[in-house]
């Protein structure tokens, strides 16, 4: 038995209704998807820290979540975990026709423009023509806005440049400045959430990944904040009590020292 099938086998027993865990018998698709983004989460910081052990680690907590979705829906009769593989296996060789297709379709190599038609046509063939089709609604928020305007580009609804991109984070920030000045909380959700996607507009023009430029400042931040609690221990005040220009003071001292 290899260890694919041991695992099997031991998410198998942790659900049998008479001797499995209670806990684990008791969950369903919708308690369990929170853990399986958190799972993958955890991945890609083990990838962020160059920790290959943790990564080796962390892809097996992922492998599970998949392991127990799948056994799931083979207890509902559904699907299991073979289908699973067999779907994308057959999903990764049909958008791969330069390695698995025929003599020409490999000469030819690597096409975008074949990669966007083969999705397109899978999108078609689940019964939802739109360009959107397929954009998961639990995908995180920045992901979404960013997908969704890759596939309206894709269709030609976009800016020429990224300069339109850029009159239009202005435009939504003129926007927002109307709705704050009229305190209405809902237009100011509303105004703040059509900046954001503007702003991710404007990242996919520039070629930068929103998520990515989004935790770089994340970690600059922390490191430029670490340092000025640092610099302000000596004082033996704490933070909350010292004065906004002293603050500014050291966080400029901290900027200064953590490059720009």
């Amino acid at each position: 038995m290899n260890h694919i099938e041991k695992l099997l086998e031991v998410m198998a027993a942790l659900r049998d209704p008479e001797q499995g865990c209670p806990w684990d018998i008791e969950q369903d698709f919708r308690s369990i998807a929170p853990y399986t983004i958190e799972e993958a989460y955890e991945v890609a910081d083990a990838i962020a820290r160059d920790d290959l052990p943790g990564l080796k680690d962390e892809l097996g907590d992922l492998l599970l979540q998949v392991v127990y979705h799948a056994r799931m829906a083979e207890e509902a009769a559904e699907f299991d975990f073979d289908d699973v593989a067999a779907c994308i296996v057959a999903k990764m060789i049909r958008r791969h026709p330069h390695v698995f297709g025929d003599e020409d379709q490999r000469a030819a190599g690597m096409i975008a423009e074949n990669w966007e038609r083969i999705k397109s046509e899978e999108r078609a063939d689940d019964g939802d023509g739109s360009a959107l089709a397929g954009v998961a609604l639990g995908l995180p928020a920045l992901k979404r806005a960013q997908k969704l305007g890759q596939r309206a580009s894709a269709v030609g609804f976009d800016w020429p440049d990224d300069r339109g991109v850029r009159d239009k984070v202005l435009e939504e920030l003129e926007e927002l400045e109307v709705a704050l000045g009229r305190r209405n909380e809902s237009e100011i959700t509303e105004e703040f959430g059509d900046l954001l996607f503007a702003l991710v507009n404007l990242a996919r023009h520039l070629s930068v990944d929103p998520e990515q430029a989004l935790m770089a400042a994340n970690s600059k931040f922390e490191r430029r904040f670490r340092a000025m609690e640092q610099s302000l221990a000596e004082s033996g005040v704490p933070l909350a009590e010292l004065s906004l220009q002293r603050l500014e003071q050291a966080w400029c001292t901290a900027k200064r020292g953590n490059g720009s």
